[in-house]
């Protein structure tokens, strides 16, 4: 299982406008490629001289799944964010791949 992590920080003159977009617009778009199992929508704790960080991690089964992703979708898909928001936003995108997860209780 992986984890495709993008960390935006988003100028404060255009957060509320990209906060609402991002949720209604481009996650849905991202979770509707098929692509994705889910999709998380987390803002980073820290304190920001100008904008606001976010991470929004998508969790997907097979490395064929992200390629597909990256061919047929992600230009787009990018390509209309920085179209709305060009300028407003600096973005990286990193991979994870999970080891393994851990839930309270589990045996050692």
């Amino acid at each position: 299982m992986y984890i495709y992590n993008v960390t935006i920080n988003i100028d404060n003159d255009a957060h509320d406008a990209w906060r609402e977009w991002m949720i209604g617009n481009h996650i849905p778009d991202v979770l509707a490629t098929g692509q994705f199992l889910d999709a998380r929508f987390t803002q980073v704790l820290v304190e920001e001289e100008s904008g606001v960080t976010y991470s929004i991690q998508y969790r997907f089964d097979t490395m064929a799944d992200y390629q597909l992703y990256q061919e047929l979708f992600a230009p787009e898909l990018q390509q209309s964010t920085e179209a709305l928001f060009g300028g407003k936003f600096v973005a990286f995108r990193t991979l994870l791949e999970i080891v393994h997860e851990f839930t309270p209780g589990e045996q050692r």
